[in-house]
């Protein structure tokens, strides 16, 4: 992997979420977990480069995102959808994914991520924020994504290091 400045990423954060899906992975070696997003954002906040990602309490991977400081946002080739997608219909409680996909689990930027990436965010928590139901303006939304009101918490980490192959 090389490392480059965010500013020299090519691909569109749009398409990256939703054309390449992501696995979001919080923890160290010892203790991590991976899942599956396809929704997400990359900006401009605060002076620093962001990522946004949001997961669901239930989620295994929320207990380490809030335990630990650092999270990584890992985008991978069409040939690991298969992979990412039973990272995200399986719980890191329940399987080790890593050993059920073939994907190789590689320390960086103080987090974990997967050798197999074609791009790797690496993020520094820097705030949260649970989504309110009250903030829909478009109460469809709200009904279509959260039958179960099980909403979301937004993360916004600042991109403190970016590998791509």
């Amino acid at each position: 992997m090389n490392k480059i400045d965010i500013k020299a990423l090519k691909e569109s954060a749009v398409s990256l979420f939703d054309d390449k899906w992501a696995l979001i992975t919080a923890g160290n070696k010892d203790s991590y977990n991976t899942m599956t997003a396809s929704w997400g954002a990359m900006g401009e906040l605060w002076n620093k480069d962001v990522c946004f990602i949001f997961i669901r309490p239930q989620r295994y991977t929320y207990e380490f995102t809030e335990r630990e400081d650092y999270f990584t946002v890992s985008f991978f080739g069409e040939e690991y959808k298969k992979a990412l997608t039973f990272c995200g219909r399986n719980s890191g409680r329940d399987v080790d994914k890593a050993k059920e996909t073939g994907l190789t689990p590689v320390e960086i930027g103080g987090s974990m991520s997967f050798e197999e990436s074609e791009i790797i965010l690496v993020c520094k928590k820097l705030y949260y924020q649970d989504l309110d139901p009250k903030g829909f303006i478009e109460k469809k939304l709200d009904d279509v994504n959260y039958p179960t009101k099980d909403y979301h918490r937004m993360y916004v980490g600042e991109i403190v290091e970016v590998y791509v192959k």
